[in-house]
Order: C-alpha cells, then structure tokens, then sequence
C-alpha cells in the first residue's frame, strides 16, 4: 500500500553500475502539485533481498546526475538517489515510499552510468 514500485531488468553479462532516483519534491518547482515530500528508496533483488536504500541524496552525486543528464535536483531536496552495481541476467525492483507513511507523487528513474 502507498509504494510505487519498478520493475528493471540488467541484461547481459558481468554488471552495470547504475543510478537510481525516487524523485517526489524535485518536480514541484516545475508546476507538478502533490508530490511525495520526502521519498525513500530501497532497490530489492526478485528474490526479495534489499540490495541498497537511500533517504535524501548526497549533493556529491549532482556530477552524476549530469552525466547521464538526468534533470537537476534542488539543493538540499529531499529527493532519493543512489549508484549501485547490478550483477546481469537478474530482475531488480525499486520501491518508492514516504517517510513516516506519507503519500504523494513521485517518479522512479533508472540510468546506466558509463
């Protein structure tokens, strides 16, 4: 209940390192109403083991944002976003919440780093 969840899948071989992001307030300063104040982010394996989690980004990854030019976040946003490596050949889930129960909207984003 109250999750946006994602499936992804990593194909080939080896891993990917990816970046992750469960954005909610970021989108309101571009006229999105009702976002999710303050999302957190957990990444799940199918298999249901919790691989990573993140509540509110570290600034130092807005040179990766840019990489893969994904859109900017506000400074000091409580926006989710972490990088992870992904062993191929598996499916991933991403799961989206607020933090203490809250709701809103919010988007999940998935970026193959180089």
């Amino acid at each position: 209940g109250d999750i946006l969840i994602a499936g992804l899948y990593v194909a080939g071989s080896g891993s990917r390192r990816v970046l992750i992001r469960g954005v909610g307030p970021g989108p309101a300063g571009i006229g999105v109403e009702g976002t999710l104040a303050n999302p957190r982010l957990a990444v799940f394996s199918a298999e249901g083991t919790r691989i990573a989690e993140n509540d509110d980004w570290d600034p130092a990854l807005a040179a990766t944002f840019r990489s893969v030019a994904a859109f900017a976040l506000p400074d000091r946003s409580r926006d989710a976003a972490l990088v992870v490596e992904l062993p191929a050949g598996r499916g991933y889930t991403a799961q989206v919440s607020g933090m203490g129960g809250t709701t809103g909207e919010a988007l999940v984003e998935v970026y193959e780093l180089p």
